[in-house]
């Protein structure tokens, strides 16, 4: 998992990791959750890279647009 940069100073988000169609994130309090192409949709899954490698936005993305939408609960 790659360090979150959390450049807005307030994010819940504490490491990513990118793969094809898909993101791994883990939260501040150990929760770590699978968003895939098929749970959160393609473009989510697309701005979600793009917000985890931006380092800002990524918290707020997910609480806003995608919610619940993640493929899986991994810890």
């Amino acid at each position: 998992m790659e360090r979150y940069k959390n450049l807005g100073g307030n994010s819940n988000v504490v490491a990513y990791e990118i793969g094809e169609g898909e993101i791994t994130v883990q939260f501040g309090d150990g929760s770590v959750y699978l968003y895939t192409n098929q749970s959160a949709g393609a473009a989510s899954i697309n701005e979600m890279h793009r917000l985890a490698r931006a380092g800002q936005g990524l918290n707020s993305y997910i609480g806003r647009v995608v919610k619940k939408g993640y493929a899986r609960k991994i810890r």
